[in-house]
């Protein structure tokens, strides 16, 4: 059974009382500190499927992540459930190179306050808070984020990092249509097998901090604080350690 009591209690929150900007942004900052975006099943060839029950027993009873289908899938219930106005919208990520990747197979949030607000606490390393739709540029640890309206109807997230002297690079477009969460099929197989997909090669967990973000890449523990990064090999025995004590994931390499 889904209960959003046990779900807010998954990553330390509380029911919000009114629906206000800054409860959302207080919900999705913890979401992202406390439920790893993760590929653990995919790279052990376990399948996802996109029903909420099976994810609600993943991410709350067993303590685990997710990629962007079942983080945010699960979120969007979650806003709904408590109240928000929310909706899943499609998005086509943008490759560091500027190349567009399988269209439409990434899952993000909208929700509607005084202005709509993207969402997204499945992308891995990205803005904690909400970003509005017009323009605003909202700075965090991981960089300043603005969304670019475009003349098609549709939207680009940007991210400038290294402060106002660094580059900009888009990270995905989108419009606001809105979508169920069975429309991911395709692309939540795509990212399961295929060769082309970023989550097939190797681990990935990944979580936002108080000051900054800590990651696992394969081997490689990454902590990002203020701007610099540390990075660390590990032993196949460190590995196991740091998945269950940075990222609760009692899992086996």
């Amino acid at each position: 059974m889904m209960d959003s009591t046990a779900y807010l209690k998954r990553f330390h929150a509380f029911p919000v009382e009114e629906l206000y900007l800054q409860d959302l942004a207080k919900l999705q900052s913890l979401h992202m500190q406390h439920v790893p975006f993760e590929n653990l099943d995919v790279i052990r060839k376990k399948p996802i499927y996109l029903n909420l029950e099976t994810i609600f027993d993943k991410i709350v009873n067993h303590k685990r992540g997710g990629y962007c289908y079942e983080l945010n899938g699960l979120f969007h219930w979650l806003l709904q459930d408590l109240g928000f106005d929310a909706k899943l919208i499609s998005a086509t990520v943008l490759k560091p190179d500027g190349t567009a990747a399988k269209k439409d197979t990434h899952a993000a949030i909208l929700v509607e306050l005084d202005t709509p607000y993207l969402i997204d606490v499945g992308f891995g390393d990205s803005t904690v808070s909400p970003i509005p739709l017009g323009g605003e540029r909202h700075a965090d640890h991981s960089g300043t984020y603005r969304i670019e309206e475009l003349e098609d109807g549709f939207y680009q997230l940007i991210r400038q990092e290294n402060g106002d002297e660094g580059d900009e690079r888009i990270l995905y477009r989108f419009n606001t249509d809105e979508k169920k969460l069975a429309d991911f099929h395709e692309g939540c197989v795509f990212n399961q097998v295929s060769s082309e997909s970023t989550f097939t090669h190797d681990d990935l967990a990944t979580r936002a901090t108080e000051d900054g973000r800590i990651t696992l890449s394969g081997d490689v523990l990454i902590r990002t604080e203020d701007g610099g990064k540390k990075k660390r090999s590990l032993s196949p025995e460190e590995k196991v350690k740091v998945l269950k004590e940075e990222f609760g994931l009692e899992l086996e390499v």
